[in-house]
């Protein structure tokens, strides 16, 4: 793996920056830029990512873990997800609802339930519509039950499938969120959560926004505490914990661009609302797509191995289209990295690594790269002498 910095590109990152700040700058004395504004939330935990670019806008304290609550349930939802997309379940599969799935989660838990009858069999598309409409208990264990013969069996799933997904820090003991059970995770795996079930599943991901849904002869709307508060948000979820506090998951599509926010550690559901709106509204108020490489552009030379030049450009596959900041801090490096050096004979076109743009929190942006011409296989001679070179010296980035 060789990784080097690319240090011309700075200059483009800074001039992008510069010239939004200057496009945003407010009246004042003629020719000065004056700093623009980031966002500001009173969230302890919060995170703010552009999905279709992988930029993260916005992170504070974003691997500190959390206590979800209820918020467990989108997880719950996405382990059946891809179970029904791997053809391991059917939406069609009838679950029996049992007396423990009755008397735990259902009428007799006095939480929030689908009322699902002891003893009956429900499909799995009904119960997932209790499970994201009515944020009901008794769904998610059945749901378990159905599927792996116990919540707790069912939570090691759902642990597994978050690993699988790059949720470090996330572990779940049961479907629901009941505390009864330690169940962990941060809001930078929330909003990767989020990032996995819109993009992955977008038919399913509609239930979220289903705005109510019969069962049992029980009417009751959708009970997402955030659906309808804030401004074209169509998924995902709530939870709160007595020590953690509130904590909520949000993806908006606003002027054909999707966000997503996670936050935790409010005291109300009043300030978990408000600082959703912060966040988010951040996401169009302080920051302007740019492009920093036209798609085709050469951004650095990647090594050869045994061709008849020793260098390949790399270039950008698709515009480098970045979400930066009007203004405030210039601190962005962009790193190229790929595995290299590269065996010829070299093709143009092929995948070769990616560009990264890191900030303060780590890398905010990722772009794949491409070799930008064809490097035919070398003579004997270049070979030995590329061999004599990683002998003696190895291939340094």
């Amino acid at each position: 793996m060789i990784s080097q910095p690319v240090s011309a590109s700075f200059n483009r990152v800074r001039a992008a920056l510069v010239s939004a700040a200057l496009m945003s700058a407010t009246a004042g004395m003629p020719g000065l830029a004056h700093a623009v504004e980031s966002i500001v939330t009173k969230a302890p935990k919060a995170f703010l990512l552009e999905p279709e670019s992988g930029t993260v806008l916005y992170s504070k304290a974003p691997d500190e873990p959390f206590t979800p609550g209820s918020l467990v349930k989108v997880m719950t939802a996405a382990t059946i997800f891809q179970l029904l997309k791997d053809g391991e379940a059917q939406p069609d599969q009838l679950c029996n609802v049992s007396e423990h799935a009755w008397r735990t989660g259902g009428a007799p838990s006095r939480r929030s339930t689908m009322f699902a009858a002891i003893k009956s069999d429900i499909a799995i598309e009904d119960l997932l519509k209790g499970l994201l409409v009515h944020n009901a208990n008794d769904a998610a264990i059945v749901l378990a039950e159905c599927i792996d013969g116990s919540e707790e069996a069912f939570a090691q799933r759902m642990t597994e499938h978050a690993a699988s997904l790059g949720m470090t820090a996330s572990t779940f003991s049961n479907p629901t969120g009941y505390d009864d059970a330690p169940n962990t995770t941060t809001v930078r795996d929330q909003a990767r959560l989020a990032e996995y079930v819109v993009e992955e599943h977008p038919d399913l991901y509609d239930l979220f926004s289903i705005p109510e849904f019969t069962w049992n002869k029980i009417f009751q709307r959708n009970k997402n505490p955030l659906l309808g508060e804030i401004r074209n948000l169509d998924g995902l979820g709530g939870g709160n914990h007595p020590e953690d506090g509130f904590s909520g998951l949000a993806s908006v599509d606003r002027n054909g661009r999707r966000i997503i926010a996670a936050v935790a550690g409010l005291n109300s559901d009043k300030h978990r609302l408000q600082s959703l709106n912060e966040v988010i509204g951040g996401a169009w108020e302080f920051y302007a797509i740019k492009t920093i490489y036209p798609a085709g552009e050469k951004i650095a030379d990647g090594r050869v191995y045994g061709g008849v030049e020793g260098t390949v450009p790399l270039v950008a596959k698709s515009d480098v289209d970045v979400l930066l900041a009007r203004g405030g801090s210039l601190d962005y490096r962009l790193r190229v990295v790929y595995d290299g050096p590269l065996a010829a004979p070299v093709t143009k076109g092929m995948p070769a690594g990616e560009l990264r743009v890191i900030g303060k929190e780590g890398v905010v942006y990722r772009a794949p790269l491409v070799t930008g011409a064809d490097v035919p296989e070398g003579t004997l001679m270049n070979r030995a002498m590329d061999g004599l070179q990683e002998l003696l010296f190895g291939w340094i980035g």
